[in-house]
């Protein structure tokens, strides 16, 4: 596809207007129109940006939270992570999140993929960071974000997920190419 066929299949704005807005979320209505001609206006949630830290023991084990949802009323398997304060770096603020979730500070910090997990009306990206090793610096502080903490080792996370244990996007994500990542890594 050439530039020009993607600029005439192109929806386009016309213009936004928020209908409620907070520190958490800002709701939108744009006014948008289709390749075809059709117009109309679309619900966009705009949230703050995510970041999360899949921590990597030196027993090829990740440390995950077990943690209930009550959006959902479902518990699961997540990554250590939170929102993105504004003008924070991402990096910082996985940082800052593991420490406050786990009591752990990461010796390293490496950026491993961002993406947005519902791009078709929300806007929310998400950071995902590996981190090898971690010193304890502390008690987590932040008490009511997990059951509990469990390393669990890499070969147990595919169980996990087809037994409906992981299901969060953002650890989907992470320790879908954490997994893709070592194995790239023997082929």
């Amino acid at each position: 596809m050439t530039e020009r066929d993607e600029t005439s299949k192109r929806w386009i704005r016309h213009g936004e207007r928020t209908i409620y807005d907070n520190r958490w979320i800002r709701l939108t209505l744009v006014d948008v129109e289709l390749p075809d001609g059709q117009r109309f206006e679309h619900h966009v949630a705009h949230l703050l940006p995510a970041a999360m830290t899949a921590i990597l023991d030196d027993k090829n084990r990740i440390l995950m939270m077990w943690r209930h949802r009550f959006v959902t009323d479902r518990w699961g398997w997540e990554l250590p992570g939170g929102l993105v304060d504004p003008g924070e770096d991402p990096a910082v603020a996985a940082a800052r999140e593991l420490e406050e979730e786990t009591g752990l500070r990461p010796r390293s910090l490496e950026h491993l993929v961002s993406f947005q997990p519902m791009v078709g009306m929300v806007d929310s990206e998400h950071h995902v960071f590996l981190a090898r090793g971690a010193d304890r610096i502390g008690e987590p502080t932040e008490l009511t974000e997990a059951q509990r903490l469990q390393w669990i080792p890499l070969a147990e996370i595919p169980k996990l997920i087809a037994r409906g244990e992981i299901w969060n996007s953002g650890t989907l994500v992470a320790v879908l190419h954490v997994l893709a990542g070592l194995k790239g890594r023997s082929a």
